[in-house]
């Protein structure tokens, strides 16, 4: 019997060791999962305003929401590793549990999106920046066309013809400019009176391809991270029973 216990209490060590171990990666991932989910929030937002769904932005969320629960978690697993407390176990479990299902679904709500994306941004990118941009209320849909025309070297959702439909051209006051300023080559105040593709991005083509390649990379990463951090939870479970399971025996 005691050389039972012996074996079952070396048993525990090792487990307690490599739960510790797992709650320092752990936490280091929470860190890296909330670091992603706060860049695409805060540096790369600006390009929300011209999507029409909001998968995106929630993908980003469910990880600073995981990323701050994993940090949290990873503390409270130290303390139920080596307090040998099988309630807060239970509980870290319960957690580590919660914690891989957010991380599941954000990996999938990336991927779904990442398949809808397409055809979402041929049915509503182009209305969006023609029937919105400059117009009152929509501040941020013309800073982010701006920023979109100018940080991706195109000119208009297709091509640069697509501003014919602009609301903001048609009304007359845009002041004679047929694209905005955004589209020129080199932006100074009433440069896109001019459509020339010497001084316009022109024949460089529309945004659309380039605004979908961007996303796209970004929900790889979001996925990427969220199903990724998901798995190596699965060991930390397993952890977290087999430990459960030798303090059981070793009240026994």
């Amino acid at each position: 019997m005691g050389e039972f216990n012996e074996k079952t209490t070396c048993g525990t060590v090792c487990l307690k060791y490599l739960l510790f171990i797992f709650n320092c990666c752990f936490w280091l991932a929470g860190l890296a999962v909330m670091a992603v989910g706060i860049w695409t929030l805060a540096l790369k937002s600006d390009y929300i305003s011209l999507l029409a769904s909001g998968t995106y932005l929630a993908t980003a969320y469910i990880l600073v929401v995981a990323g701050v629960v994993v940090m949290v978690t990873g503390v409270l697993g130290c303390c139920a590793t080596f307090k040998e407390r099988r309630n807060l176990l239970r509980l870290y479990f319960i957690l580590l549990l919660l914690i891989f299902l957010l991380e599941i679904i954000a990996g999938i709500l990336a991927y779904i999106y990442y398949q809808q994306l397409n055809t979402e941004l041929k049915e509503h990118l182009k209305d969006t920046m023609t029937k919105r941009y400059h117009q009152p209320g929509h501040e941020g849909v013309t800073s982010a066309v701006d920023k979109l025309q100018q940080e991706f070297r195109c000119c208009g959702s297709n091509n640069s013809h697509d501003w014919r439909d602009s609301e903001w051209i048609r009304s007359g006051q845009a002041d004679g400019r047929v694209v905005p300023d955004s589209c020129c080559k080199t932006v100074v105040t009433g440069c896109g009176q001019r459509d020339h593709a010497s001084n316009i991005y022109k024949v460089e083509g529309g945004c659309i391809t380039k605004l979908e390649t961007f996303i796209q990379e970004h929900l790889r990463i979001i996925g990427a991270v969220g199903i990724g951090i998901a798995c190596v939870q699965l060991f930390g479970m397993a952890f977290t029973c087999c430990l459960y399971k030798s303090l059981k025996l070793e009240h026994y």
